[in-house]
């Protein structure tokens, strides 16, 4: 019986797609994952700036720097990673399969997901880590 690389084993889980072909961006700026009283401190039109809001909470990730006032409690630390290009979304597994690479690498992440494409956070101290991993896996981080 063959033995599978991790690659292999993820493109046999997962077909259709190809680590080669998806590019990953690393983003210079570090994030802070928080929760808000409101959206009122924030400047939407930054960059890298994601909201969500449920029945319990307003969740706010951005670059640390512009963390607002209002800030009921936050995690800094994390850097972050896109995913290139508009993903379809009849595109299955991407996310999964980048998932699954960092997870066998002991790697937690935080993922952010835009009508365009994925958005990957990660600790800081793991960055280089993660891009390691992901470069290993077939992965073009630039």
């Amino acid at each position: 019986m063959k033995e599978w690389t991790p690659e292999e084993q993820l493109n046999n889980e997962l077909p259709g797609l190809n680590a080669g072909s998806i590019v990953i961006e690393a983003i210079d700026d570090i994030f802070s994952v928080c929760k808000v009283e409101d959206y009122s401190g924030i400047d939407i039109d930054q960059n890298f700036v994601f909201t969500g809001r449920t029945d319990t909470e307003k969740s706010l990730v951005c670059p640390t720097d512009i963390v607002p006032d209002n800030t009921i409690s936050r995690e800094d630390g994390w850097k972050g990673f896109r995913i290139c290009g508009e993903l379809d979304f009849s595109l299955i597994g991407i996310l999964a399969r980048i998932t699954k690479i960092l997870a066998s690498s002991g790697i937690g992440i935080f993922a952010v997901s835009t009508y365009n494409t994925d958005y990957i956070f990660v600790k800081e101290e793991n960055y280089i880590k993660a891009m390691n991993a992901l470069r290993n896996s077939g992965y073009s981080v630039k």
